[in-house]
């Protein structure tokens, strides 16, 4: 009989970003109590949601809902200059829990803008991160891109003053295809000095390939709403491999499983490890007993709390890639 194993991604689940953004909601709960007004989810996952909800944390989308002199803190996906300037105006106590990866892209932006040029921005409409991207600027200064057709579209006044920058959690092969329309219709375009996705994003797209070289179904754990977690499923769907994202095991399906040899896992970028533990524990209670782990890039990367939340002993320093 042949025997049914489970290959566990690695990397996988949380990534510097998410973990930075978690902690800073805890320490200001556990500094200043609750409630702690959070703009935004402060990541896309339910359960990492919830639990800080029940702690204390108030997730709002409208400053408006935000009491005086509250404390205020930004997700990990960043916001607009506007959103900035309202809550220096409201005059919240305001911790930035914004990915620095993503922060790096405003400040290109910023930078670019400074010089003229006019920026098209890779990503998916109405996503928070893309949001905040575009409203580092005045409405109207940049470009959304979507789609490889989205490129033939475009009308810029200067086609040798342009530049682009991407969402940092797309598909590094949705990306390519873009870049390259980009680059062939305007050959003079600026390219970012380094790649706009994100180390783990990358990380964890390339443990999905492996994965799907090996494994007849892949598994991601991600909410719905979590743009990772929806590309990690593309990814392995992509290469031909029956894949299903779930938000936790009550989403699981037996029938997935049937005639299914070697299963995969892996995890979104906010997807904590104890919804993987709980996928795996179902998975093996209903025959697939062997787990591997894979093998994939170590990360080590760590980033720094905002001093104001950060404890004695935890000056680490930090670690971004640029």
């Amino acid at each position: 009989m042949t025997q049914k194993t489970i290959i566990l991604a690695n990397p996988r689940g949380f990534c510097a970003g998410v973990d930075r953004a978690i902690s800073i909601v805890e320490r200001a709960l556990e500094e200043f109590g609750a409630p702690i007004y959070v703009r935004h989810e402060v990541v896309h996952n339910k359960f990492v949601v919830d639990n800080l909800r029940a702690k204390g944390a108030v997730f709002v989308d409208d400053l408006a809902d935000v009491p005086k002199g509250a404390t205020l803190i930004y997700s990990a996906h960043g916001v607009s200059k506007a959103v900035q300037e309202e809550a220096a105006q409201r005059g919240f106590r305001v911790f930035d829990a914004t990915c620095p990866l993503v922060t790096k892209v405003h400040k290109e932006v910023a930078r670019l803008d400074e010089q003229d040029y006019e920026i098209i921005m890779i990503g998916h409409k109405g996503h928070v991160e893309v949001e905040g991207t575009m409203g580092q600027l005045p409405p109207g200064k940049m470009f959304l891109v979507e789609t490889v057709e989205d490129v033939t579209g475009l009308n810029v006044k200067n086609p040798d003053k342009l530049a682009y920058v991407s969402q940092t959690t797309l598909s590094v092969d949705e990306t390519k295809d873009i870049i390259a329309a980009l680059n062939q219709r305007f050959p003079n375009i600026r390219n970012p000095h380094k790649e706009d996705i994100c180390y783990a994003t990358t990380n964890r797209q390339t443990a999905v390939k492996e994965l799907a070289e090996e494994c007849d179904l892949v598994i991601v754990v991600g909410s719905p709403n979590s743009s990772n977690s929806n590309r990690l499923r593309e990814v392995a769907a992509l290469r031909g491999v029956d894949a299903y994202m779930v938000d936790n095991a009550s989403y699981l399906k037996k029938e997935w499983f049937e005639n299914k040899t070697k299963v995969g896992v892996t995890a979104g970028a906010s997807a904590p490890e104890v919804l993987v533990r709980e996928v795996l524990q179902t998975i093996q209670d209903w025959g697939h007993e062997t787990i591997r782990e894979g093998e994939g890039a170590e990360e080590s990367i760590v980033f720094v709390l905002p001093k104001e939340l950060r404890r004695e002993g935890e000056n680490k320093q930090i670690l971004n890639k640029g």
